[in-house]
């Protein structure tokens, strides 16, 4: 059974792909890289002995961690280059 502490992981696996992205791994690797610390997490932390269950949920930690990303990325952009301001 999938318990709330792994959501946390999430969390972790942006701060991992935004060091990533610091240290100068190319953009378009940056989704990949968060899939793989997902499935990872899920796989050794999450659910070590059942690697099917480990898998699915590091899929879903690693999507989840690059759409946070993006997300919060874009609405960053957005209000640094002048464009919409939600206030």
């Amino acid at each position: 059974m999938f318990e709330v502490y792994g959501v946390a992981m999430i969390g972790l696996i942006v701060g991992l792909v935004e060091t990533l992205k610091r240290a100068g791994l190319p953009k378009r690797f940056l989704p990949l890289s968060s899939l793989f610390f997902g499935v990872i997490a899920g796989t050794i932390y999450i659910h070590p002995t059942n690697l099917k269950a480990g898998i699915i949920v590091g899929l879903m930690m690693g999507l989840s961690a690059s759409g946070l990303y993006s997300g919060t990325k874009n609405t960053f952009e957005k209000n640094e280059k002048g464009g919409e301001n939600n206030n």
